[in-house]
C-alpha cells in the first residue's frame, strides 16, 4: 500500500442489503486521509461488483485466494498484515459467526484470522436474526476477543420490518473508525497510553489545571410557559468535560438547557437563563485556570416578560421586543487573571472561518473552534463533528475531520496544552 496516506484500512464487504453503504463509508475514509483496500464475500458481489470499489481505490478488490487474476497467492496474510484497521461493513450475522468461531472458509474470514489489526464491525441484518441468542452469543464473544463493534440501529429494513437491525449512519461508522485508529496510531509509540474498551486515553497531562466549561443551550422566558432557545444538545462540552477530566483537570461545568447527562466526576452547576449563566461563570471564574465557552448562549432576550400566559385570542401576530444579553466569552476574556486560557466556540452556517477569525480578535481570545453546522455529521445533538481550530497571533488552521466528539474533545485538550506552554509556561 501506498505511504503517502496516513491510515491503510482494509475494509470488508459481506452480502446484505446495507453493502452499497459500504461504498459511502469507502469515500468517505478517503476523505480523511485513509488509503481502503477492499475484500468482499461471493455474495456480497452479488449486491455490488467488485469493479465499483476497484474504481475508486484503483486497487485490485478481494473476492478468493485463488481467482486466477488475483495477483498475490498469499492475499489474505499480505493484505491483513499491512493495515491500520479492518472494518467489516455491512457485517451479516453468517459473517459474525464464522470470525467468532474461527472459521476460515473464504477471504474475508481467512483475513480476520490472520490480521493483528484492530476489527471493527458494523452489522446490519433482521432484528430477529440480530436478536437471536446465537448471534449475540457470537457478539459477546467477539467483545471479549477484543473486537470493536458499531451497533446497528432501530428502523425499518429490507425486509419491511420495523426493529434493531438497521446499519448504523455512515458519518458514525467513520467516526468510530478514525477514533480507532488515531488511539491505536498513538498507542504503537507512546506506551503508557491505555487504550480501554470505551476507546479514551488515561493520562494525566491535564493534573494540575482547573476547567471551567459553559455547556448547552440557554433558555430566554417569553411568559411562564414560553422561551426562546437552541438545539444545542451539550454533547460536545460534555465530552471535553469527561476528557479534561480523565486526564487529570478538575473540571466545573456551568450548564443550561442539554439531551444527555453531564459525566460523574465534575462539578455541576445548573443555570437556565443567559443571565444566570453569566452569574453563575463570574463566581466560579476565579479558580479557574482553563475556561471553555461551549454553550450556545442566547444573544437577545425578551425585553419584557409576562406575568401571565400570553393568550393568542384576537391576535394574527405576536411582536417581541428583544434586548442583548451579557456576552460571557467577552467579559471573561476582558476580565481574565493572570494565566487563564480561553477558549471559544463558533457554530456557523457560512463564511465560518471569517466569522471565527472575528471573534477570535474581538473578544481577544486564546483559541477558537469553528464548526460548520451545515456539514454532514458536524453541529448541535450530532455524535460526531468536523472543526477548525483557530489561535491567537497564529496563521495556522488546525483542521479536524470527521470524528466522534469524544475524539473530537482530546484534540481540543491538545491544542489547549500546546497553549499552556506556549503562552503561560
Amino acid at each position: 500500500m501506498s505511504e503517502t496516506k496516513k491510515y491503510r484500512v482494509g475494509l470488508g464487504v459481506s452480502g446484505g442489503i446495507a453493502a452499497y453503504k459500504a461504498i459511502e463509508v469507502l469515500r468517505l475514509l478517503q476523505k480523511n486521509d485513509c488509503e481502503v483496500r477492499v475484500a468482499m464475500t461471493k455474495h456480497a458481489t452479488e449486491f455490488v461488483q467488485p469493479l465499483t470499489f476497484r474504481a475508486l481505490t484503483e486497487s485490485y478488490v478481494f473476492v478468493d485466494d485463488y481467482e486466477p487474476e488475483n495477483p498475490d497467492p498469499i492475499a489474505h496474510i499480505n493484505f491483513s498484515q499491512t493495515i491500520d484497521l479492518l472494518l467489516i461493513v455491512p457485517a451479516t450475522a453468517n459473517i459474525i459467526a464464522k470470525f467468532a468461531n474461527g472459521i476460515a472458509d473464504d477471504f474475508l474470514s481467512s483475513t480476520y484470522l490472520a490480521s493483528n489489526a484492530p476489527v471493527l464491525i458494523a452489522p446490519a441484518m433482521n432484528t430477529t436474526m440480530w436478536e437471536h441468542t446465537a448471534s449475540q452469543r457470537n457478539i459477546d464473544k467477539l467483545k471479549s476477543d477484543g473486537v470493536f463493534f458499531v451497533a446497528p440501529v432501530a428502523g425499518e429494513l429490507a425486509c419491511r420490518t420495523v426493529g434493531t437491525g438497521k446499519l448504523e449512519d455512515v458519518e458514525n461508522i467513520v467516526a468510530q473508525a478514525l477514533q480507532l485508529l488515531v488511539q491505536s496510531s498513538k498507542s504503537k509509540v507512546q506506551s503508557q497510553i491505555d487504550l480501554t474498551q470505551d476507546s479514551r486515553f488515561k493520562t494525566q497531562d491535564l493534573k494540575g489545571e482547573s476547567f471551567l466549561i459553559t455547556i448547552g443551550g440557554t433558555r430566554e422566558a417569553i411568559d411562564p410557559i414560553r422561551f426562546i432557545s437552541n438545539h444545542s444538545s451539550g454533547k460536545m462540552g460534555f465530552a471535553i468535560a469527561d476528557a479534561a477530566q480523565k486526564r487529570g483537570a478538575d473540571v466545573t461545568v456551568v450548564c443550561g438547557t442539554t439531551s444527555v447527562k453531564p459525566p460523574n466526576s465534575v462539578k455541576v452547576v445548573r443555570a437556565v437563563s443567559a443571565e444566570e449563566m453569566f452569574q453563575a461563570v463570574m463566581k466560579e471564574l476565579p479558580n479557574a485556570t482553563v475556561f471553555v465557552g461551549a454553550a450556545a448562549v442566547a444573544d437577545y432576550r425578551p425585553k419584557n416578560v409576562s406575568d401571565a400566559k400570553i393568550k393568542k385570542t384576537n391576535q394574527d401576530f405576536l411582536t417581541l421586543e428583544l434586548e442583548k444579553t451579557s456576552d460571557i466569552l467577552a467579559t471573561v476574556s476582558k476580565n481574565r487573571h493572570n494565566g487563564l486560557l480561553v477558549v471559544g466556540f463558533a457554530a456557523e452556517t457560512n463564511d465560518v472561518i471569517s466569522y471565527a477569525k472575528s471573534k477570535l480578535e474581538k473578544k481577544n481570545l486564546d483559541m477558537v473552534v469553528a464548526n460548520d453546522i451545515t456539514l454532514n455529521g458536524a453541529g448541535f445533538d450530532s455524535d460526531t463533528n468536523i472543526a477548525t481550530i483557530l489561535k491567537r497571533r497564529s496563521d495556522e488552521k488546525i483542521e479536524i475531520p470527521l470524528m466522534s466528539k469524544q475524539a473530537m474533545a482530546d484534540k481540543i485538550l491538545d491544542e489547549v496544552i500546546k497553549l499552556r506552554k506556549k503562552i503561560y509556561p
